[in-house]
């Protein structure tokens, strides 16, 4: 996908990169970069957390449940008090929406942005050492400075987002993020304590042969999705389900396929959130030259109704969601 960014060679820090395309924010005042980097520190001291995680007592669950009424995991917690506290220090943003907290958090400041995060996706899958991740969308303020922040300024839609990313904590860490030109991926240099621009310009294959759906639920999916499913065995294609959507997403994203979280007979509106998890991979997949949908329409364009609200989600190569909409 075309991209209006000052080209950089691969190796070029975060922090620089951040400051030389500066000029593609609509608001370049400094900001926005800023949150882009408080994000990135953040996502340091959570990556040193997780890779301790096996030495000191922070795996297993802490004996509460989220908004979503799932089971919270110790690095739940400690993943959004980190990401929390640096945001609120940064300034930059007034308002924060998590996966584990059941309303928006006022910052109390005259910051003009507006946070959703998944302070650490798939983090049940940290005891047996499987990739997990962080997920954020990026939105600007819609009321004035100054005045209580308001359902308009955390009920946005997706096409609203100025940003959106992931962090992925695996065999490397990796940050990967969007301002709306292009895709751009940093691996963590841990030696350094910096991130270093590794993948530029990602775009996703046109096509691709990966399909990634949890097939345990297959009893309880809708004709449509069983046919779908039935036609990418009959070709042939590939199973690969990690069960950490920001590892399965990414490697969609590198290599071509498809990720699928149906409605199901137990969850009629699917299982995933909109707000901090669908509308920030959904605009990292279009800008990447993919597409994502509920099945019918574009993620992007749905009005959200409330904080924790959730989607089917269809996303990837922009032919096979194509093909499972057709179905």
């Amino acid at each position: 996908m075309e991209s209006s960014r000052i080209a950089l060679p691969i190796g070029t820090a975060l922090d620089r990169f951040i400051k030389n395309n500066q000029f593609q924010f609509q608001y370049a005042s400094g900001e926005l970069s800023q949150l882009l980097r408080d994000i990135a520190l953040a996502s340091k001291v959570v990556n040193r957390e997780i890779n301790k995680a096996g030495l000191i007592d922070i795996m297993g669950p802490m004996g509460s449940q989220n908004s979503g009424g799932e089971q919270q995991q110790k690095l739940d917690v400690l993943a959004n008090i980190r990401f929390t506290r640096a945001l609120t220090k940064g300034g930059e943003a007034c308002a924060l929406i998590s996966e584990e907290t059941e309303s928006y958090v006022d910052l109390n400041n005259e910051g003009r942005y507006v946070i959703a995060i998944d302070p650490l996706d798939g983090s049940s899958n940290i005891d047996v050492n499987v990739s997990i991740g962080t997920i954020f969308s990026i939105y600007r303020r819609v009321s004035p400075v100054g005045k209580p922040i308001q359902d308009k300024d955390i009920l946005q839609r997706g096409a609203e987002q100025v940003a959106a990313g992931y962090i992925l904590y695996g065999s490397s860490t990796m940050l990967v993020y969007t301002t709306g030109h292009g895709v751009n991926g940093f691996t963590y240099e841990s030696t350094l304590g910096e991130y270093v621009l590794s993948h530029p310009d990602m775009t996703i294959p046109e096509k691709g042969r990966t399909y990634s759906i949890n097939e345990g639920s297959a009893n309880s999916f809708s004709p449509a999705v069983k046919s779908y499913v039935q036609f990418c065995k009959d070709e042939n294609y590939t199973a690969r389900y990690i069960g950490s959507l920001v590892a399965d997403f990414h490697r969609n994203l590198l290599k071509g396929g498809i990720y699928i979280y149906p409605a199901t007979a137990k969850d009629k509106n699917g299982k995933l959130r909109l707000m901090y998890e669908c509308n920030a991979l959904a605009f990292i997949a279009e800008q990447a030259g993919g597409k994502a949908t509920d099945g019918k329409k574009r993620i992007l364009e749905i009005k959200p109704e409330s904080l924790h609200e959730r989607t089917p989600f269809y996303v990837g190569s922009k032919a096979m969601v194509e093909k499972a909409e057709s179905f």
